[in-house]
Formats: C-alpha cells, structure tokens, sequence
C-alpha cells in the first residue's frame, strides 16, 4: 500500500483534513491493513461528551503514584514540588497538541476545568488520560476536548506526580511518541505514528470518501454483496 500527500501543506491543514473527513474506524482499517494492528487506546477511555472530537500531536505525559502521608525528604528534587512537573509540562504545550498522559494507577484524576482552560488559551488540540477527569461541568462549559476513564472528582494532588514529558510512553501495549498523531472520537482513540502518517492519511481518506460513494450505491438499491465485489468496501 501506497500514497502520496497531495491535499495538505502543513500541519494546520492535515489536521483539519481529519477533523472534516476522517474517524477512527477508518483510520483503525487503514492501519490494520499496513499490519499496525495495536494502535488503539483501551476502550476505557472515552470522551466526555459524544460529540468530542480531537485530532493533533501527541505531547506525551508521564505520571507516577507518588503518596504524600505526610514529611518526608526525598532524593528526587522533582517529587519536592506539588505536582511533579505537572505544571511545567502543561505550559509547553502548543498548538495542535493533545495533552496525552499515562504511568499512573487508574485511581485518581489526571485532568481538570482549570487544566482544561490553560490548555485550551494555549490551542491545543484536547487531552487524553489514562485514568479518571473531574470538573467534568467546567470541562463541557468550556468545549474542550477530554478523554478519560470517566468522572471521578478524587485529586492527584496528594497521590500522583509527573515525572517528565516528551517522552515515549506506552497505554496498554500501545506506544505513542512524542509528535505522533493523536486521533480520538466517540468510538475510541487511535495513534498513527509519524513516520507512517502520511500514507495512513492518504488512505484513510481515500476509504472514507469510498464509503459514501458505496452508501449512495446502497440507497439507490445494490446489494451489501453487489456494492462490496465493485468497490471493495464494506
């Protein structure tokens, strides 16, 4: 399988080829067909609200479970401060990326309204979490993209730190690095890694605008049989 970019220039304009063209579903096809068959997140991890749609590069997030019960001096200068480096890692955030973090037990929230609106003034593209957000009222206010386990309002604070960012990370067997695409709806998450973006893209797009074509086909009355020995697609 091959293709060649031809409808986009920059990243402004890829991106927005998937937000108005593409799902996940067909990109999960394409890359399945390529033999990239573990690039889907777990089905835990959903969007907030089903209309949530989130499309950019990945700026990867590693937590740890850190508990704070109580004075202790630790050797590590990062676990001496609040949040780890929760906040230096959420200000470097820019345009078109997706806050995606993981490493930490699935036991408290990783994501929030305030998090959600320093993200959102810096224009990213949305967050994803391997475990629970919270806030979830001020998040919908805000329309900001979030994915996580769901809604839990229990904190980090005293129990996780970020360790480091911009790193390779790994949900569930699926490893994502560090300016893959990130590409998420209501059927789940999907990562396309970078050196096989473009001819995943390309495909991708080529199967979708195929699918209306069988569509229309099917309306006007061929057979799922009929369409499917034609085109190809089903």
């Amino acid at each position: 399988m091959t293709a060649k970019r031809t409808e986009w220039k920059n990243d402004d304009e890829l991106l927005e080829i998937i937000r108005t063209e593409l799902y996940t579903a067909v990109i999960g096809d394409i890359m399945d067909k390529m033999g990239l068959l573990h690039q889907f997140l777990p089905p835990e991890i959903q969007p907030l609200h089903p209309d949530m749609f989130i499309a950019g590069r990945a700026m990867t997030v590693l937590e740890a479970d850190v508990l704070e019960c109580g004075p202790y001096e630790s050797s590590n200068p990062i676990l001496k401060k609040p949040f780890g480096l929760m906040l230096e890692a959420l200000d470097d955030l820019k345009k078109n990326e997706v806050y995606i973090c993981t490493g930490s037990s699935p036991d408290y929230a990783l994501w929030g309204e305030l998090m959600s609106t320093r993200a959102q003034i810096l224009g990213a593209a949305g967050a994803i979490v391997d475990g629970y957000s919270r806030d979830t009222k001020g998040i919908l206010h805000l329309n900001f993209p979030a994915f996580s386990y769901g809604n839990y309002a229990q904190d980090q604070a005293p129990r996780g730190k970020v360790i480091d960012f911009r790193v390779p990370v790994e949900i569930k067997g699926v490893l994502i690095n560090p300016g893959d695409i990130v590409v998420g709806d209501i059927d789940g998450v999907c990562i396309v890694p970078k050196q096989h973006e473009v001819e995943v893209v390309s495909l991708a797009l080529e199967k979708a605008r195929g699918e209306k074509m069988v569509q229309k086909k099917i309306l006007e009355g061929m057979s799922a049989k009929e369409a499917f020995e034609k085109y190809g697609i089903m």
